[in-house]
């Protein structure tokens, strides 16, 4: 590997990097090419991830200083891979321009507001009372300041739209024909909505009881709605669909074909959640999940304030109070299942509907 030894100066590659002819680069190229595949592959990922520089130099066997040259070589993929990427041919489109105008959130939301406030919760799933409540809770979060090239979007555009999103589920680009706004700026605008929703309110509105008193004022809810006496909370995983992940084989794909997260959550005798756990590969179980879960570990060292086992009604034996849920889970003294679904007694039969 004579050409890089020659090429790339031991002592201050950055400056032999800077004097790189456009020639040097062509020949550079070429002989990539001709390497191997397997190495051509490590190559190209210094580009995205600069932790692999030093395993991809050691395959070339370089014979030149791999710390001092593995960025001057980072640096030249770079700009050869910036070179081919195709110019933009606008920096916005004219249609955009006139969302003060014409956009959906500045003419019907904004008459629906002001004029029709049951029709306005009916379209974002919440009144205008609750909308402002949320911008002025967590609008200075998601404003950003203008710029000499353009201005920014309003805090008030932004929920909005991501309101719409999650009430309605329209792609990026359904969107955008509504709002005025580009696809690939909802999709960072929900994202910083979302995360700005959860720390604002995740505190105040999932909250798991760490106390007995709390559990047995669940599990009293459960008793007189569902008649299940020492519930206190129930368990169950949902597969939400995604986008296959790059390079993420099979690990999201889940048992009913498609790719997906999981959302493992408790829930009192409402549907409200307690606990959750978001962001799980839906290639994995939920017992597999729950196994794992902080929470788990946390109920069988007696750190969240279970209930002792008291007299179920009408009866003289001692029972623990439980979480109830679907026999993906294993059976435990706080765990309560279903029987298995083959050969079931009648009063099995009976307790499984239930």
């Amino acid at each position: 590997m004579t050409m890089f030894s020659c090429c790339i100066s031991k002592h201050n590659p950055h400056e032999t990097v800077r004097t790189f002819t456009v020639n040097y680069n062509k020949l550079l190229l070429k002989y990539i090419i001709e390497i191997k595949a397997t190495v051509l592959e490590f190559v190209e990922l210094t580009i995205m991830n600069r932790q692999q520089v030093p395993f991809a130099i050691n395959l070339l066997h370089l014979d030149i200083d791999m710390a001092q040259n593995a960025e001057a070589v980072v640096e030249l993929l770079d700009d050869m891979h910036r070179g081919e990427r195709r110019k933009r041919r606008r920096w916005i489109r004219d249609w955009l321009l006139r969302r003060p105008a014409l956009g959906q959130y500045e003419t019907l939301m904004a008459e629906l507001m002001a004029e029709d406030p049951a029709a306005f919760r009916n379209f974002p799933r919440i009144g205008p009372d609750m909308f402002h409540e949320l911008l002025q809770v967590f609008g200075p979060k998601i404003t950003k300041n203008h710029t000499w090239f353009r201005q920014s979007i309003n805090p008030d555009l932004k929920l909005a739209i991501t309101l719409m999103f999650l009430a309605t589920g329209d792609s990026y680009r359904t969107l955008m024909y509504g709002f005025r706004v580009a696809h690939n700026t909802i999709c960072s605008i929900v994202r910083d909505v979302c995360e700005a929703i959860v720390s604002a309110y995740a505190g105040d509105v999932i909250q798991t009881a760490t106390e007995p008193e709390e559990w047995k004022a669940i599990a009293d809810q459960f008793a007189a709605k569902w008649q299940f006496p020492h519930a206190f909370v129930a368990l169950d995983g949902k597969h939400v669909a995604i986008r296959c992940p790059k390079r993420s084989c099979s690990l999201y794909y889940n048992y009913k074909g498609y790719q997906s997260v999981v959302l493992m959550s408790l829930v009192d005798v409402d549907y409200q959640f307690i606990w959750v756990n978001i962001g799980s590969q839906g290639g994995r179980s939920d017992a597999e999940i729950w196994n794992q879960s902080d929470l788990k570990l946390a109920i069988e060292r007696g750190l969240i304030g279970i209930p002792e086992a008291t007299l179920l009604p009408g009866d003289d034996r001692l029972i623990g109070y439980y979480i109830i849920a679907d026999d993906a889970f294993a059976m435990r003294t706080w765990l309560m299942k279903p029987f298995s679904r083959r050969g079931l007694q009648k009063d099995e039969r009976i307790f499984n509907s239930v």
